[in-house]
């Protein structure tokens, strides 16, 4: 009795002790400590108030990192219909009318209620990683009709009961891919897609190599996917994330993310109707960059830093400088404003932005200007400093295409894109052509004047 005594009373004495550990604060917060918050959030805000303003900063950053020509350029912003391969089998455009009828959610537009169902698919295979050939392995077709009407039918299913199988809900994941009217990466970005994956670094001497680069790329693919559409981009990045730890987890399902991409290319990133053949060599490409999305998946969905700081500033009106590059920019100079903080090759919108924001601030025009112009004569000093490359030539380039011939080079602001489309040959030539006929006349005037009149 004894012993049964001091046991309740020990268990009573660590019930207390345990119930003593947690307590309740009611301490005022530090107004001097920083708020937590989603650093994302002025991004999406900045997103839905100002859609087509966003727009144009995303896709003028995207034009600076690939050279997308006119066409290309304008199905990338939907003013254009897509491009992209096509089927001239008529085999292969009869069986894909011979698909199953549309439903609710497969052959359907993608929605947020199609989302919902999938996720219980997403979601029961983030518990059976472990399943050797997952999404390689076909599962049992009585099984996948089944649980197909049943997902139609807007049911909740209870998939851990045993009567389906991770094989089941694996091929039924890859037929609701493919039977979307358009791929998830959607049809207009395909050529952007092609051109992210042959961003490569250069070498000491400038050259191109044959060693992707890494960073580029993965901006590049930050950018363009703050264009999908939120249903699409809400269900890639559940896909990533779930074929990211999938291929995590190949030494025991033997699937890594260059088989898992062989997978799911097809269905997520080629043009509808279409076959091996018709694309022309792309796939090796394809694959490689469906393999890149999931070995990257955790960075995909982050905005750029600079993006963050526009929308942040565009809200608040701080005059901060925040990264280490403006901070460089300004020289010890506090009283920056967003001007100074600008991408390279920014949009006319983003301009427009600028001048938004700086006119809530008690700046005036000529000092802002003053100051713009000071954080650009140090920007030309870095420059100038940088060891010899292709990226300085290339912003030295920037520089010296200034339409004012009589500011200093110390001066000079950087090259401002006037619009979206690359130039063609022609008009390169033709505005050479122009320049060097002003400067010829320009000498010649200057010898005229030079001259003393006769007597």
């Amino acid at each position: 009795m004894a012993t049964e005594n001091n046991c309740q009373n020990t268990v009573k004495l660590d019930r207390r002790e345990t119930n003593c550990s947690v307590f309740l604060c009611h301490e005022k917060p530090d107004a001097n400590q920083p708020v937590i918050f989603n650093p994302d959030f002025f991004v999406e805000r900045f997103r839905h108030e100002h859609p087509q303003i966003f727009a144009d900063l995303v896709l003028s950053n995207i034009t600076r990192l690939i050279d997308l020509p006119g066409d290309e350029f304008a199905q990338l912003t939907g003013e254009l219909v897509p491009k992209v391969p096509t089927s001239t089998g008529f085999l292969r455009s009869f069986n894909f009318r011979k698909r199953k009828e549309k439903g609710v959610i497969f052959g359907a537009p993608l929605t947020e209620e199609g989302i919902a169902q999938i996720c219980q698919l997403i979601e029961y295979l983030s518990k059976n990683l472990h399943v050797e050939g997952l999404f390689r392995v076909p599962g049992h077709s009585l099984r996948q009709a089944a649980l197909r009407e049943m997902l139609n039918n807007g049911t909740e299913i209870d998939l851990e009961t045993g009567d389906f199988h991770p094989n089941d809900a694996a091929t039924l994941l890859k037929v609701f891919l493919g039977e979307l009217p358009e791929p998830l990466l959607m049809h207009r970005h395909y050529h952007a897609h092609l051109k992210i994956g042959e961003l490569t670094c250069f070498d000491e001497k400038g050259n191109k190599t044959n060693v992707p680069d890494k960073a580029r790329q993965i901006e590049a693919f930050q950018l363009l996917f703050m264009l999908l559409p939120p249903a699409n981009r809400s269900l890639l990045k559940l896909l990533l994330d779930l074929l990211y730890h999938t291929a995590r987890s190949q030494n025991m399902n033997k699937m890594s993310a260059i088989n898992l991409a062989t997978m799911f290319a097809p269905h997520i990133i080629w043009p509808k109707n279409v076959t091996a053949s018709d694309l022309q060599g792309n796939i090796e490409k394809l694959n490689n960059g469906v393999a890149f999305l999931i070995r990257h998946s955790q960075k995909m969905f982050k905005a750029p830093v600079y993006i963050k700081e526009y929308a942040r500033l565009f809200y608040t009106g701080s005059k901060t400088l925040q990264s280490n590059d403006d901070l460089n920019l300004s020289s010890g100079n506090k009283t920056g404003s967003i001007a100074a903080i600008a991408a390279p090759s920014p949009s006319p919108s983003m301009r427009s932005i600028a001048g938004e924001t700086s006119s809530t601030s008690n700046i005036k025009p000529s000092e802002n200007q003053s100051y713009t112009e000071s954080c650009l004569r140090e920007l030309y000093k870095q420059v100038n400093s940088m060891p010899e490359s292709a990226k300085k030539k290339k912003l030295i380039r920037r520089f010296e295409k200034q339409p004012d011939s009589n500011s200093s080079a110390e001066t000079r602001t950087p090259f401002i894109r006037r619009h979206f489309r690359s130039r063609s040959v022609g008009g390169i030539i033709k505005q050479r052509k122009a320049l060097g006929g002003q400067a010829s006349t320009e000498r010649e005037n200057g010898t005229l004047q030079s001259i003393p009149p006769r007597s």
